[in-house]
């Protein structure tokens, strides 16, 4: 499942991170902020109306991500966070 179609509160933990083509600075962006496999995290909030931006957290940090963001992250959602 896509972190960007977690429902809200899922704790999931991180598959792997998706490049849109070779050398997206965003996928590398996601992996140096600690979207890497086996990592746990937690779809926290969504903004209002269209549900964009997203709050995630991954162990005590939390980001804002956009959902095109969010939807480059695989999870397994039912993870422990």
């Amino acid at each position: 499942m896509r972190l960007s179609d977690a429902p809200k509160g899922a704790h999931a933990v991180v598959q792997s991170v998706s490049d849109a083509h070779p050398a997206d600075p965003i996928a590398q962006r996601l992996r140096d902020l600690g979207f890497v496999a086996g990592e746990p995290v937690r779809l926290v909030a969504r903004g209002p109306l269209g549900g964009d931006p997203l709050l995630i957290q991954i162990g005590t940090t939390r980001f804002a991500l956009r959902k095109t963001e969010a939807a480059r992250v695989e999870v397994f959602v039912g993870g422990a966070a």
